[in-house]
């Protein structure tokens, strides 16, 4: 008879819980299922494989391929009757053998310890000069990266966090790493962390189990009350970790990130952390500025709604030389009916400028305010902030994003004003940086160009034949567009059942399934770039017919036979299976010529909920030739309703594309890093789900003969 685990327990052989042998079992080489199943057959006698499959609810033939793993492994042994029975190899003999090969592991490590050593110094050595992007999955592998990045810190290291990112950190001991650092005098550690009277009393806990002595970090708020994300690490400008999730509460839910050394990149979000960094606080300040009930001298909290209300629209009505507003994207909405104020103001001289997410739910007042001031498009997640004639500062109190579309925009709510002239000055400088960053919203939304709603009532559109030939955009635009022919559930479930079928590209129809994100990216004019960049992002998961892809299709406004149209001038692509599929569908457009193979650690696109992140760490050449993109990431972060579609492209290489979406429309940030740039596009969406149905021109020919 088996001694059982409970028995084992008793017998005084080992102490352990369940969870505690699971976890052993699965140190040993064995899966979870094949750990249960272990532990389960332990707790009974010899059984057959259709009794544990009954007796666990578990499928037989599972339970077959579990049991024949188990065998290999020396965990259970057969019966020699028939039909044989399973037994597991005593829990006692199993914990000899693991203690055994790890003895054995460790002297043979020790025998070869200079050799791996030596070896592993080349190998750094010779890769060190690589460039490229490792995915890291799981908090336990996060903060040991973490760790070893402050490790090898020799100068600075600099973070944008959250403080329940800090407090995690200090969980797992990250901050013991860096404060048993032998250069940590030397080292400036410095954090970025948004301050609240939520999370003061965590603050102030985190930052009093740092050494007073002998430890140089500078903690800071950011002045404007960004919403910090994404929340980064960057070490010595040699390379740079970012969260691609937006954060937890509990530390135990597993989050994932991005690491790169490309020296590009790593600049970029230096130069990120930098603008953040001189915008910003110190921490201590802050501190005493939520203690005391006020944030500066002269500055103060109105708690009162309607005291607010009057005090802002005295102040504006007053104003004689400038306002500048930043606001959110629905908070735009709010000043339809603060145009009479508005055009009155102006025509009086005063200067205003107003800042927000341009999209296509506020365009339309957008246009209306640009024919009376200057509008800028500036990226989400900025606190709804005024300052008029350089002298009256107010803040408002918004609501989350999911509440937009029900409150009134802004709160007046708990509201910040000052009129403390150092403060204001100071908060005016910020707001003119930004101002100075941002651009005037697009002409041409995306929404005009993918034909994916109703478009906009656009103005100002040049009348050199765009608009009537936008539907003839290869590879990109929509003929037969229809929203709600499929449901949502319809679309997943065909991707969760969907099975690779290789194909031949060029004969058969091929399937791929994944997700697929857009933007229209505007940069400034000394970037020596197009205007009015349209690049999609795709994502193709592993049953699609040609395998698992990441892919770049850039394109293009070009003058055609045909009038101005978007073309596809660029691809690349990660799957050498892909290549000479992209060459036959692009065949007729400039990108035909112009299909990229890059490696896996050079383009790498990662989705988590609704939020999509593309990187490269390659040059993208652009047609005319003259132009390259360089190395760039691409934050696209969908918002509000689901909307299911289904559409047709047809190209001229003959090839027809249907398509089924699950799309979001989507907020865009551009990291351009040759110029230390980031910034806003001006339009984007993000279809989390699609499936593609290609069909090449023989596959077209032979269904109509069929017909």
């Amino acid at each position: 008879m088996i001694k059982s685990i409970t028995t084992i327990q008793e017998s005084g052989y080992v102490e352990l819980s369940e969870e505690e042998i699971k976890k052993l079992l699965k140190n040993s080489g064995l899966t979870k299922k094949e750990a249960e199943v272990y532990i389960f057959l332990a707790k009974h006698e010899a059984l057959k494989a259709p009794e544990i499959a009954t007796l666990k609810k578990m499928d037989r033939a599972q339970v077959f391929r579990i049991l024949k793993n188990l065998q290999t492994k020396g965990f259970v042994e057969l019966t020699l009757e028939f039909p044989s029975r399973y037994t597991i190899v005593p829990f006692e003999h199993i914990l000899d053998s693991i203690i055994n090969n790890k003895r054995e592991e460790v002297i043979s490590i020790e025998k070869t310890k200079q050799d791996l050593v030596n070896y592993l110094k080349n190998k750094r050595s010779t890769e060190s000069s690589l460039e490229k992007f490792v995915v890291i999955k799981s908090n336990k592998k996060i903060y040991s990266k973490i760790k070893q990045m402050i490790r090898d810190t020799e100068h600075q290291l600099s973070a944008i966090t959250t403080v329940r990112s800090l407090i995690h950190a200090y969980q797992f001991d990250v901050f013991d790493v860096a404060f048993h650092h032998p250069l940590k005098s030397q080292i400036q550690f410095r954090f970025l962390t948004e301050l609240s009277e939520q999370n003061l009393k965590a603050v102030k806990s985190v930052l009093a189990q740092t050494p007073k002595t002998g430890f140089n970090l500078k903690v800071r708020n950011p002045d404007l009350g960004l919403k910090l994300f994404p929340r980064l690490i960057t070490r010595d400008n040699k390379e740079v970790l970012f969260y691609t999730t937006k954060g937890t509460d509990k530390p135990e839910v597993d989050e994932v990130c991005l690491w790169t050394n490309s020296k590009s990149l790593v600049q970029t979000f230096n130069a990120v952390f930098e603008d953040f960094w001189r915008n910003s606080t110190n921490i201590q300040t802050k501190i005493e500025e939520i203690e005391n009930g006020k944030l500066e001298p002269k500055t103060y909290v109105v708690s009162e709604i309607t005291a607010t209300r009057v005090k802002y629209d005295n102040i504006m009505r007053s104003a004689d030389k400038e306002i500048i507003v930043m606001t959110s994207s629905e908070g735009l909405n709010k000043y339809k009916e603060s145009l009479p104020l508005l055009e009155t103001l102006v025509n009086k001289g005063v200067s205003v400028k107003i800042m927000a997410p341009i999209v296509n739910k506020n365009f339309d007042i957008a246009e209306k305010l640009s024919k009376i001031c200057t509008v800028r498009h500036i990226p989400l997640n900025y606190t709804e902030t005024a300052i008029i004639d350089g002298k009256h500062f107010f803040q408002f109190k918004s609501p989350p994003l999911e509440q937009e579309k029900r409150e009134l925009i802004p709160r007046f709510e708990n509201s910040i004003y000052t009129d403390d002239f150092e403060y204001v000055k100071k908060m005016k400088k910020s707001l003119d940086t930004m101002w100075n960053n941002a651009f005037a919203p697009s002409t041409i939304p995306l929404e005009s160009i993918l034909d994916l709603s109703p478009k906009p009532n656009i103005t100002n559109v040049p009348v050199d034949g765009i608009l009537p030939h936008l539907k003839k955009m290869p590879g990109g635009v929509a003929d037969r567009m229809k929203v709600g022919k499929v449901t949502e559930k319809e679309i997943l479930n065909k991707i969760l059942t969907a099975q690779k079928s290789p194909v031949i590209p060029s004969k058969d129809i091929s399937r791929a399934y994944g997700s697929i994100a857009g933007a229209v990216i505007h940069p400034p004019k000394d970037f020596n770039l197009p205007d009015n960049l349209v690049i999609h992002v795709y994502h193709m998961e592993k049953q699609s017919a040609l395998g698992e892809e990441d892919a770049i299709v850039i394109y293009l406004l070009r003058k055609t036979p045909i009038g101005h149209v978007y073309m596809p001038v660029a691809i690349v692509g990660n799957n050498p299976n892909a290549h000479r599929f992209w060459k036959l569908q692009m065949a007729g457009s400039p990108a035909e010529h112009n299909v990229q193979l890059v490696e896996k650690d050079e383009l790498q696109i990662r989705i988590h909920g609704k939020t999509l992140f593309a990187g490269w760490t390659v040059n993208i050449p652009l047609l005319p030739p003259q132009h390259s993109l360089p190395p760039a990431c691409l934050l696209i972060e969908g918002y509000g309703d689901i909307k299911t579609v289904t559409y047709t492209t047809p190209v001229p290489s003959g090839y027809n594309t249907f398509w089924e979406i699950n799309v979001f429309r989507a907020f865009v940030t551009f990291f351009h890093p040759s110029s230390k740039y980031s910034g806003p596009g001006t339009e984007g969406f993000f279809a989390r789900d699609f499936i593609s149905t290609s069909y090449p021109p023989s596959a077209q020919n032979e269904k109509r003969q069929n017909s």
